[in-house]
């Protein structure tokens, strides 16, 4: 069993910069694969960013490719998101997700509960 804690979120202006963490519960958080979803007000939760079990591989969705940048640390079971260049259509619920097979956007054991971030133009 794996428990996720966001935190990180909050208001930002547009071009501005935010990290979003997410602290894992578990021994076996270097065997998972780790990543982020966002859903924004009326719309279907999407794919961010996921990161293998030792980091060496990244996905990104094309809206943030070359803004966004996903990492881990597993000695402090911590998976992070950073957001840079933030534009108003970032304006989501951030949510992170941990699974023991996939990084990608099929991602769907674990969840976190969800941490909001607002971007203003």
């Amino acid at each position: 069993q794996v428990q996720l804690v966001e935190s990180g979120g909050g208001l930002v202006q547009a071009g501005g910069s935010l990290r979003l963490s997410c602290a894992a519960s578990g021994r076996t958080f270097s065997r998972y694969g780790m990543g982020w979803f966002r859903q924004a007000p009326g719309k279907e939760r999407e794919f961010v960013a996921g990161i293998s079990w030792s980091g060496s591989s990244t996905l990104y969705a094309d809206s943030v490719k070359g803004r966004f940048t996903i990492s881990r640390d597993n000695a402090k079971i911590t998976a992070y998101l950073q957001m840079n260049s933030l534009k108003p259509e970032d304006t989501a619920a951030y949510y992170c997700a941990a699974d023991r097979t996939r990084w990608g956007a099929g991602m769907n054991d674990y969840w976190g509960q969800g941490t909001q971030v607002t971007v203003s133009s």
